[in-house]
């Protein structure tokens, strides 16, 4: 069998083609793969870092905003949708893929469209409550279209759909509370984990850094947060507030978190963004969590993925633009001394995981290509 995957330009887009390839890998050993992702994105390091193979299109988006340079980059992207189809059609022919799977970004558009019109079965994945307006484009085009979420039905009322959810990585099914504790050095306190990306979302950090700096005082909660690249302020900021981080064995604070799965499964409430895999791993885990979707991204999907949640009662959220230390205290507070309320939120979250998506992606696949 050979599989053609297309998705890129986010690791929201990325890692599910890649947990699908990968699982696909695991089930049929003997399975050809070829990645296509744009020139310039970061799909070009992430993907042969997993083992697979990588052939790159030049494709952008339009801007929005109509000032004199954007147009001219709009310019630029109608000229890219003719030459990227026929860079598509060339390596497809190539490849001859038995199938096409298409993730998401704006790469996917031209490889999968182009695919289709080969006559080539494709299937996409959306990982989002809000579709992106690719994979929106391109629905009628496909056998089937993959929801993570049933929100996003709607979306897609004359396409056929089904339910597989977001591929979720193994080690978060399995990682357990009180051995993940006993690995962290964490005592019986509550846990707060936070975070807002590789980067680090400013917001964010300026907001934990009250209910840290309050914590290295008080000492009532043990917390663990990641400030990102950009944040390498953050300590500094929490020691103008009165507490020397170095000096509390409470406090795990640190630019990077390598070992999510350990961290998440040790928390008692997680504060992060609202990007698709992460809220699939906090749904897997049952982790009560106050979500705080970053403003800035394509048809503000993260407020969508978000609002699917709170609508369950399986989080919180406070909208960037209301966010503030203090608010975020009083919300952590209010949950945290509830243990009772909190189950709940942790028995809604985990009632809408769905852990078996890969399989369920997988199924898919065979059905399409006509293997048992």
């Amino acid at each position: 069998m050979k599989v053609l995957l297309a998705g890129g330009g986010t690791a929201g887009h990325i890692n599910p083609a890649l947990a699908i390839a990968g699982y696909i890998r695991e089930k049929r050993p003997d399975t050809e793969f070829l990645f296509i992702g744009n020139k310039d994105g970061m799909e070009q390091r992430l993907v042969p870092q997993a083992g697979f193979e990588i052939k790159s299109i030049v494709i952008s988006g339009f801007k929005r905003s109509l000032s004199p340079k954007n147009m001219i980059e709009n310019v630029k992207t109608v000229k890219r949708t003719f030459s990227s189809s026929r860079e598509a059609k060339k390596i497809i022919a190539e490849f001859k893929p038995d199938i096409c799977i298409g993730t998401g970004g704006y790469v996917s558009g031209p490889v999968i469209r182009t695919a289709a019109k080969m006559g080539i079965p494709c299937i996409i994945h959306e990982q989002n409550a809000f579709p992106g307006v690719t994979n929106k484009m391109l629905a009628k085009s496909v056998k089937k279209v993959m929801l993570a979420v049933p929100d996003a039905k709607k979306y897609f009322e004359k396409a056929d759909f089904v339910i597989t959810g977001n591929p979720v990585r193994g080690e978060i099914l399995t990682a357990e509370k009180e051995k993940s504790r006993q690995e962290l050095g964490l005592d019986s306190r509550p846990v707060i984990l936070s975070f807002g990306g590789s980067l680090g979302a400013r917001k964010i950090n300026e907001a934990v850094a009250d209910i840290v700096a309050r914590s290295g005082k008080d000492g009532r909660y043990q917390h663990i947060h990641a400030y990102g690249s950009y944040g390498q302020w953050f300590p500094s900021v929490v020691k103008e507030k009165g507490t020397d981080i170095e000096k509390c064995d409470n406090l795990d604070i640190r630019p990077y978190i390598d070992n999510m799965s350990t961290c998440m499964a040790a928390a008692d409430l997680v504060i992060c963004r609202a990007g698709a895999i992460t809220l699939s791993e906090i749904q897997a885990m049952g982790k009560p969590a106050i979500l705080i979707p970053s403003p800035n991204v394509a048809e503000n999907h993260q407020y969508h993925n978000a609002m699917a949640l709170v609508n369950k009662g399986a989080a919180e959220i406070i909208e960037e633009s209301q966010l503030t230390g203090e608010l975020l205290m009083q919300k952590a507070d209010k949950l945290l001394i509830d243990p009772q309320n909190l189950a709940k939120i942790s028995e809604n979250s985990k009632k809408m995981a769905i852990i078996d998506a890969n399989e369920r992606i997988y199924s898919v696949v065979k059905r399409i290509v006509g293997i048992i």
